[in-house]
């Protein structure tokens, strides 16, 4: 083991410490965490998803997953946000990357669900980074193995419950449609957040509506504020578990330029980072972040957002994992 690298009194195999080791040097695995084969248990995985065969405009997200590690560099053990040292609750890795077909969408949703598959259990969760949109599909297929339907909270510019693109069914633009039709999703409670632009038809708003989900779009954070925003999705989640799956080109171009189909007036980091905290409330199981197309990036500015959505996401799952932890050793007690 890496001398560097910390490891906490719990046995939990932490990052190279930044302390002794540059941030620009050591490990390229994201914030420098230890490999899946360098330990002998985890409890949150992050894993490369690098597929892009289903872009329907900028391609390039298959560079993603390499860009967001490279960005995540800068991150640190502690978060005073949600008071909170995520590498230290839970064992935490990099899985490295699920190699898939790109030049054949079905067998490389195969290849990514069965990917997941592994790295997904009742007690061990999954962070897909992406790669475009498509691959959200196969990953609430594999969350749905595990802990059947789901309430999915999608942040996105766009809806993506389209039926097909030019005939093909299975695109970054579809894969919420698809979820709806395969059961993956519980209708009624999956959301939509800050979703906004120009749309093919009114029917799209209709379509979308008669799937299940319901839209806090861009300009309703205007309107009521990122705490009632919050309030509304928290209310129509309840208690149903959550996969979390984050399109990058949520944020205004100004703060995610690198990314495959911008539109202007979208969230800011600072109120997307404080909408994921939030679902610290609910029990999340699942997430991605997809659409960081790194060539259209300037100063690693997408890629600095997008890790540190992940980096917000690792602390809610690890303060969850924290949760149930306690919560199991009090029943022993008892």
């Amino acid at each position: 083991m890496d001398e560097a690298r910390v490891t906490y009194s719990n046995g939990v195999v932490g990052p190279v410490d930044g302390l002794q080791v540059p941030r620009f040097a050591g490990h390229t695995t994201f914030a420098r965490l230890p490999r899946l084969e360098d330990v002998p248990r985890f409890d949150i995985s992050l894993v490369g998803v690098p597929f892009d065969a289903g872009t329907t405009y900028r391609p390039g997200a298959r560079f993603g997953p390499s860009h967001i590690r490279q960005a995540s560099r800068l991150l640190r053990p502690f978060n005073p946000a949600l008071d909170s040292e995520p590498f230290h609750g839970a064992q935490v890795v990099d899985a490295g990357d699920i190699p898939c077909n790109p030049f054949h969408i079905t067998e490389a949703l195969e290849q990514i669900e069965n990917g997941l598959g592994s790295l997904i259990s009742a007690e061990q969760t999954a962070i897909s980074l992406g790669g475009d949109h498509t691959i959200a599909l196969p990953a609430l297929r594999a969350v749905h193995r595990v802990h059947g339907p789901v309430a999915l909270v999608h942040f996105d510019a766009h809806l993506d419950t389209w039926n097909t693109y030019y005939g093909e069914p299975y695109t970054h633009g579809t894969p919420f449609r698809r979820a709806s039709e395969e059961g993956l999703v519980v209708k009624g409670s999956s959301v939509h957040v800050g979703t906004r632009g120009s749309l093919y038809a009114p029917s799209d708003l209709t379509d979308d509506t008669d799937l299940g989900y319901t839209i806090l779009a861009s300009r309703d954070l205007d309107r009521i504020g990122v705490d009632a925003a919050l309030q509304q999705l928290l209310e129509r989640v309840g208690t149903t578990p959550v996969y979390l799956s984050i399109d990058i080109d949520v944020l205004d171009p100004a703060f995610a330029p690198g990314t495959g189909t911008p539109e202007a007036g979208g969230l800011t980091s600072r109120e997307l980072l404080a909408l994921v905290r939030g679902l610290d409330r609910v029990r999340v199981v699942g997430a991605d972040i997809v659409e960081v197309s790194p060539a259209y990036d300037h100063a690693e500015i997408t890629g600095i957002a997008a890790a540190n959505l992940a980096y917000e996401i690792i602390t809610v799952l690890t303060r969850q994992h924290e949760r149930h932890a306690a919560a199991e050793t009090r029943e022993e007690e008892q």
